[in-house]
């Protein structure tokens, strides 16, 4: 389904239904569309935001997680949210949790998928190989358990994304940036209930790091699903909706 692509100043987002604002980051070669059956199903029941996020758009000095973390802020300022369930995913949980670190007054809750902050896999030491289609239609596979989720149209997009040069280097910014901004000693600072959605076949973030978020956010609870990879909400969004919206309605105060 095709969404509206609302613009407040030099915001651009996405906000369906009413409700409890559910705020969606995606991650590093994320787009809408990693949120639409999630979008689907949740737009009756709260009103879902999705920020656009300006990866490629911000200088490169401010082309890091920090960065996309005062970003969001702004976003969240303009639009006035409160009591806000952030999700992210990848990237996108990253920054999450660096604006839930300076801003917890807004965040009600937290649900992360597959986050970086503490370790992740890459797109491996010969990234970026720009022009080599094959390759990256392979990195792109393993980001999913079952590869044919990795659709021709996602994979002519990331491809695109690595053979655009400034694309390129802002992507890589942002990598090394995600790398370097370790949260460890900083996520017993999340107070609010956390909900951890893993794939347990997650190659990126493997289970460990799910693992490790669990035992460092103190009010967090895990929950893996088989057979799933690094995006559980693309791959197998039914079980993910489902683990959601309990969640949801369990906080839902």
């Amino acid at each position: 389904m095709e969404y509206e692509i609302k613009h407040h100043g030099k915001f651009k987002y996405v906000e369906e239904g009413t409700g409890a604002p559910l705020v969606l980051l995606h991650g590093l070669f994320g787009a809408l569309s990693n949120f639409g059956d999630l979008m689907e199903h949740f737009r009756y029941k709260c009103k879902v935001i999705v920020p656009l996020l300006p990866l490629y758009e911000l200088n490169l000095l401010d082309t890091t997680v920090g960065g996309l973390a005062k970003y969001v802020n702004r976003f969240i300022d303009a639009l006035d949210y409160n009591h806000i369930n952030l999700l992210g995913n990848s990237l996108g949980g990253h920054v999450g949790l660096v604006y839930a670190l300076n801003h917890p007054e807004r965040v009600k809750t937290i649900i992360l998928t597959g986050s970086s902050g503490l370790f992740e896999n890459g797109m491996g030491e010969t990234y970026p190989k720009r022009g080599n289609y094959e390759f990256i239609k392979k990195k792109t596979e393993l980001t999913f358990y079952d590869p044919k989720i990795a659709s021709k149209e996602l994979v002519d997009e990331v491809f695109e994304i690595v053979n655009n040069r400034l694309k390129a280097i802002k992507i890589i910014s942002l990598a090394k940036s995600a790398i370097r901004h370790n949260l460890g000693e900083e996520l017993q600072g999340i107070k609010v209930p956390t909900l951890l959605i893993w794939g347990k076949n997650d190659t990126i973030t493997p289970p460990l790091v799910a693992e490790e978020f669990h035992k460092l956010i103190p009010n967090s609870e895990l929950h893996y699903i088989n057979y799933c990879g690094h995006a559980p909400m693309m791959e197998v969004p039914g079980e993910f909706n489902a683990v959601l919206e309990e969640f949801l309605k369990k906080h839902d105060q």
